[in-house]
């Protein structure tokens, strides 16, 4: 295993190098939380592809694959479908804002009244994401270094919490293409192929496994349609997602880089599934399906390659657990510590250079979610009641902000209060991870937003006028630097 050590030695050491690096970028608030709005097309693929494929979706995506076959690909394919819509529908609109974080866009569609609630939902929802990314690392560094789960936490945690803090979204974005690489190389170009191949290729996978495992649908429409609920729509207003795209340089970069990072999570989607599949003719009796990648990776693998395929899952994790975490503090600070101080920033201009106290906030949450993934145990659950708070309370007020002139901000807050707490209610009455919660939550929420937003006096013509002029690209826009070679 030395060969192995090394290799993932080496790549923790690279990116705490890339933190540096970012530390001398990162000079404004622009530059810090959003890579000073000018990343170019291919950077950008590269580090919205990182973000929305993490541990769930290499780990847990295998898994699945081991349970269902082919049609474990569903969960993955339907991040991919979010972010396809996303980026061909939605992103161009949102790039040209200027934001920082999706309550800042509420605000500006709603004339300032609906940041507050939509901030603390939007920071419960990044806070679990972290913490779920974060718990990752216990998996892989028990694999490696047979390590204890909480010392794995803290180092994996705090290497994140160290890149994320010194350079913001400079650091995250240089990492995050790296792990981009890394995880092309190792899943797609190494363990798809082997895993296939020592199960002695797909005619021998057919030949042992039940036909179930080769339908599409064999998971289930149910499923489907819930994943497609809750991972889809959950891509479209996601303030890690959102964050992202604020980082293009235009609007083009942010359509078409997004397709492509949509269409690579596609492609990834179904390697995943296959591998699983692979490792269930190999491994028919392993005592969790959670377990298929890690058991693959360490038998199957030869030196070296193991090392890599390894570094591979660790930057999985990693690029969704320091996205959610700079998501997190980008939330905290500026939706939630900055109202209730009284000073609300709308994107516009560099009012005063607040690199240090965006430090600060990812300094502290970072020690939160370590904290929280240290005491956690049930990260299924976790990961569960984030994504139906995300989707029951807040995608009909953004959507609706987006798409419905007559929405209001009196029908956004009921949306968000009566869907998230519709949410909360049916998870206690279902259970968790019931589908119920998010499906009678989202159409709560949705009845409330038209029905108050009807009832109650029209967004002031001002307010609207000032949101229509942004969306096209015409309002105040942050003080920006000359474009960087690098970001192109």
């Amino acid at each position: 295993m030395a060969v192995d050590y090394a290799v993932i030695i080496v790549y923790l050491a690279g990116m705490l190098a890339m933190g540096w690096w970012g530390m001398r970028r990162a000079k404004s608030k622009s530059e810090f939380l959003v890579a000073g709005r000018r990343l170019g097309p291919w950077m950008y693929s590269g580090t919205m592809a990182a973000i929305v494929l993490g541990g769930a979706s290499t780990i847990g995506g295998v898994g699945l694959g081991y349970q269902y076959g082919l049609s474990g690909a569903w969960m993955v394919f339907t991040i991919g479908l979010g972010l396809l819509a996303l980026s061909v529908f939605f992103s161009a609109r949102i790039a040209r804002l200027k934001v920082y974080t999706v309550s800042e866009m509420l605000d500006l569609r709603y004339g300032g009244r609906a940041g507050l609630i939509s901030g603390v939902v939007m920071w419960a929802y990044t806070l679990m994401l972290a913490v779920t990314s974060t718990i990752a690392y216990a998996t892989i560094f028990d694999v490696l270094f047979d390590m204890n789960r909480t010392v794995a936490i803290i180092l994996g945690g705090a290497i994140v919490v160290a890149y994320s803090t010194l350079g913001g979204m400079w650091s995250i974005t240089l990492t995050d293409m790296v792990q981009f690489v890394v995880k092309t190389i190792g899943v797609l170009l190494l363990l798809l192929p082997i895993a296939v191949i020592k199960a002695g290729g797909f005619s021998e996978m057919k030949a042992k496994l039940p036909t179930e495992y080769f339908d599409p649908l064999g998971i289930g429409g149910e499923t489907i349609f819930t994943y497609v609920l809750i991972y889809t729509f959950g891509m479209l207003i996601g303030q890690d997602i959102w964050q992202r795209v604020f980082t293009a340089k235009s609007d083009r970069t942010a359509r078409w880089g997004g397709t492509v990072a949509g269409t690579y999570c596609l492609v990834y989607a179904i390697a995943g599934a296959v591998i699983g599949t692979a490792a269930k003719v190999m491994y028919p009796n392993l005592p969790s399906a959670d377990a298929a990648f890690a058991t693959i990776v360490k038998d199957e693998l030869p030196v070296g390659v193991r090392g890599l395929v390894l570094a591979a899952a660790l930057a999985a994790v990693m690029s969704t657990s320091s996205g959610a975490l700079i998501a997190c503090a980008t939330v905290a600070n500026n939706d939630i510590w900055s109202r209730l101080r009284g000073v609300v920033s709308r994107g516009g201009g560099e009012e005063h250079d607040e690199v240090k106290g965006n430090r600060v906030f990812i300094l502290v949450m970072g020690v939160a979610v370590i904290a929280i993934a240290i005491a956690l145990n049930n990260v299924v659950e976790a990961l569960t009641v984030a994504y139906n708070l995300l989707v029951g309370g807040l995608l009909v007020p953004i959507l609706g902000g987006l798409l419905w002139r007559r929405g209001t901000a009196a029908g956004a807050l009921a949306s968000v209060a009566v869907g998230g707490l519709a949410v909360i209610g049916l998870m206690v009455s279902y259970g968790i991870l019931a589908n119920e919660p998010v499906y009678y939550g989202l159409l709560s929420s949705l009845v409330v937003y038209v029905i108050v937003s009807l009832a109650t006096k029209p967004t002031d013509a001002a307010v609207l006028t000032a949101w229509r002029e942004r969306l096209a690209g015409k309002g105040s826009e942050p003080t920006e630097s000359a474009p960087d070679p690098v970001t192109v």
